[in-house]
């Protein structure tokens, strides 16, 4: 394989990467099943994160979830294109690492920069404004595409009505 083409290969595991990324969040992490045992997977993948959101050891994914969804996600690349797989999925983990680096900075961090400063507000209201919204932590652009995204006043506004 060409050197481009394995760049290529890894910059579509990391677009995939943002859109597993905004899916998981918006339809996994935020799922209301009526069965109690999923209802306690959804609270230990995301909702005990809702609860605590400034907990140190809630802002990362708990390695139980982590390892196997990586482990299908590489069998998954490498069944879809072979050994040329790897190069897919080191693109979709570098985007689960940058993920998870932002969405601790997020929650522990300051974040001065105005890249910083953005993505920290985008978060935080989804966490302290309307959970329903904001699901994406890396590629912001999803939640405009999507109509997910979450402005400042809106519980403000919904009070005022």
């Amino acid at each position: 394989m060409s050197a481009l083409d394995g760049l290529a290969l890894v910059g579509l595991g990391l677009l995939v990467w943002t859109l597993f990324e905004y899916w998981a969040h918006r339809y996994l992490f935020h799922w209301e099943a009526s069965w109690k045992p999923v209802q306690q997977l959804v609270f230990l993948i995301h909702g005990n994160h809702h609860e605590q959101p400034r907990d140190l050891l809630r802002n990362l994914m708990p390695p139980v979830v982590s390892v196997p969804v990586g482990l299908i996600v590489w069998a998954l690349c490498f069944a879809l294109v072979g050994h040329a797989g790897t190069w897919l999925f080191l693109g979709f983990m570098s985007g689960y690492v940058l993920y998870d680096l932002i969405h601790y900075a997020c929650h522990q961090w300051p974040m001065r920069g105005r890249l910083g400063r953005m993505l920290k507000r985008h978060h935080m209201r989804h966490h302290f404004t309307d959970e329903n919204g904001n699901f994406a932590i890396t590629a912001l652009f999803w939640d405009r595409l999507f109509a997910t995204r979450v402005h400042g006043a809106r519980r403000q506004q919904e009070a005022g009505k």
